[in-house]
């Protein structure tokens, strides 16, 4: 009876799980490099899939403990956990090859799942299928390479196995890391940097406003008045920034319309150019929380396009497209509502968009969430009913009206920060107020939950961009709390009642609640 083979060594089938699965990595990112479509990696694909399908509430943890590092952080748990898989898959395999490969290829299925998810072009599946040979094939070399060799002397064919095995080992994770590193060099042929630059400074021919003295008090701890484009705060569910040069982007304008029309950006860019300072603020921002910013847009009024293909009667929303495929609806009413203050954006502070903030192309509506305003990195505008989903309209969202609500009014304390130790007895309280849309009429402050003292306002720009406020006041020694509340332009107080989810479910429409900060005066 012939005796089953001998068990691999814990550390070397440990060792050939981990590199397999790192070869399938690599050699997936190097296809979908040379096939110019990061997103078919499986390591993004999949990293996107799980992003798509994370509850809300999840997200919101994420987003409020990672911030914008959130992404990384995801990136870098799946690192670990396919390092784990992958040890698995090897620790199962020590006796025969097989359930090693079935893993694998279990594996590759998934990947590719998810990459048929990001895209329905059958090239994107190539670089699934080539993870999949390849993890399949270094598992098979590994396995094979780290029984040790067949020779009549023990201690001769351990050291022998041993050194063959590590040989090996080496070259696989070498070739692992060099295909790697060169799918991400070829993703990265697309210039845009490059693209960027040669379209250069860009010149309203209807300049905002300059900002007026005494609109900010930065010398105090709020933030200089206009947020510098790599300051601006990012939220989007992108692993990696979409590339698209400004020389290959169009924008389509369809669906529902009596003319569908098509522009490049240097249609776009010959328009008569507007500039409009506008604050934007995120959905998942917290109460006090940083993703709010304020910039200089240049770009065409958004309902002049629209109006230019002829909106037909049935239009409720308008679904804007990125280029890499998610989509974003504005309900049409609250779109007319801005006027011509809703725009198609293709600058900041007089230079295109960066990137990570949609170049060539985006939406800006002010007075509307980003999750229902900012399309980025912008390909299509369509004109569309409600049976049409968005993006986060799929995933439980509410995406027209009475669920999609204007920008709440907030208000939040810049200086003193938490638990910052003072000099005393002149204590100066600054911060930011904004409701979009409405404007900020009115901020308050009081001091250990005593009376409401109106505090001293920045010079207002206009009513779609925040408002810096102060209060100076004389504090004795000790710990002292200060909560701040802001009124819009209509009289309308902030709401008092700390919330975070409001409709239904797992659908945010914008924190509320006061703001306290708590400092110790010496």
């Amino acid at each position: 009876m012939t005796s089953p083979p001998p068990r691999l060594p814990v550390v070397r089938a440990a060792t050939a799980g981990v590199l397999a699965v790192l070869a399938a990595l690599g050699a997936g990112h190097l296809v979908a490099g040379l096939l110019l479509t990061p997103a078919a990696s499986p390591f993004f694909a999949v990293g996107n899939a799980a992003v798509d399908r994370t509850p809300a509430p999840v997200k919101d943890f994420a987003i409020k403990n990672f911030g914008t590092n959130d992404k990384p952080a995801l990136l870098i748990g799946m690192a670990v956990v396919l390092v784990l898989v992958g040890a698995i898959v090897g620790l199962v395999s020590r006796r025969s090859v097989i359930p090693g490969l079935v893993a694998i290829v279990a594996i590759g299925v998934v990947g590719a799942l998810a990459v048929g998810e990001q895209s329905t072009d059958l090239m994107g599946l190539v670089a699934p299928a080539a993870a999949l040979v390849a993890g399949v094939g270094v598992f098979w070399w590994l396995h094979g390479r780290a029984r040790p060799p067949a020779t009549d002397d023990a201690a001769p064919r351990k050291t022998l196995g041993r050194r063959r095995f590590l040989l090996t080992s080496v070259v696989a994770a070498v070739g692992a890391v060099v295909a790697g590193a060169g799918g991400v060099a070829l993703a990265r042929r697309v210039d845009v940097t490059a693209s960027r630059q040669r379209v250069g400074e860009l010149v309203p021919t209807t300049p905002a406003p300059p900002i007026p003295p005494g609109a900010a008090f930065p010398e105090l701890g709020t933030p200089s008045f206009l947020t510098p484009a790599a300051d601006f705060y990012r939220i989007d569910v992108n692993l990696e920034v979409p590339q698209l040069r400004a020389e290959d982007a169009t924008l389509r304008i369809t669906g529902l319309v009596d003319e569908p029309l098509e522009f490049t950006f240097d249609d776009i860019r010959s328009m008569p150019l507007v500039e409009q300072t506008i604050t934007m603020t995120c959905v998942s921002n917290e109460v006090g929380g940083p993703y709010v910013s304020t910039a200089n847009f240049i770009g065409v009024p958004l309902l002049d396009l629209l109006d230019r293909a002829g909106i037909q009667s049935g239009a409720q929303q308008v679904v804007g497209h990125s280029v890499d495929g998610f989509t974003l609806g504005t309900p049409l009413d609250m779109l007319r509502a801005t006027g011509k203050q809703a725009m198609l954006a293709i600058g900041m502070n007089r230079e295109a968009l960066l990137p990570e903030h949609g170049f060539p192309m985006r939406t800006v509506v002010p007075g509307l969430y980003g999750y229902v305003s900012a399309t980025k990195w912008l390909t299509e505008l369509e004109l569309a009913t409600y049976d049409v989903k968005p993006y986060w309209v799929e995933r439980g969202w509410d995406g027209q009206p009475p669920g999609v609500v204007p920008i709440k009014i907030s208000s939040r304390i810049d200086a003193p920060t938490a638990f910052q130790q003072l000099s005393g007895p002149l204590v100066t309280v600054a911060g930011t107020a904004w409701a979009q849309g409405r404007g900020i009429s009115r901020v308050e402050v009081r001091i250990d939950g005593g009376d409401w003292q109106p505090a001293e306002l920045g010079t207002e720009v206009n009513r779609n961009t925040w408002r810096m406020f102060k209060l100076t006041t004389t504090l004795p020694p000790g710990q002292h709390t200060a909560t701040s509340r802001a009124y819009d332009g209509d009289g309308v107080m902030q709401a008092e009642e700390r919330l975070r989810l409001i409709n239904p479910g797992p659908v945010p429409d914008g924190a509320t609640g006061w703001q306290s900060m708590i400092f110790t005066v010496a």
